[in-house]
């Protein structure tokens, strides 16, 4: 692909992307929603985030890998353990990505 038709494509996502989100954004202030969507909309985030973590915590590498050489699966339920706990997000990061760090790099080791 030529660095125009590069420029093209890219062109024509953000065009699509604005396009999408303008729409829902210009009504947004028209627009009143029954309690019911209101309620059902705040799990949206949730559902984005899941939808975006779970392929790489299950698959990191492409394949299935449900065992404990899934340095991505450990910290991630960890995390998540963290989270349910403390209800602390910078907490919740800093020791999920430490402790992923830690197992992914071989720390323990190369410590011992």
């Amino acid at each position: 692909m030529s660095s125009v038709e590069q420029l093209w494509l890219i062109f024509g996502m953000v065009l699509v992307t604005f396009g999408v989100r303008y729409g829902v954004l210009a009504m947004s202030g028209r627009l009143r929603f029954s309690e019911r969507v209101e309620a059902g909309l705040r799990f949206v985030p949730v559902a984005v985030l899941t939808a975006l973590c779970t392929p790489i915590l299950f698959k990191p590498e492409g394949s299935w890998l449900m065992s404990f050489d899934n340095s991505h699966l450990i910290a991630g339920v960890f995390a998540v353990i963290v989270a349910a706990i403390s209800r602390h997000l910078l907490l919740t990061i800093v020791l999920g990505l430490g402790l992923f760090l830690t197992l992914h790099l071989n720390l323990l080791e190369r410590l011992g």
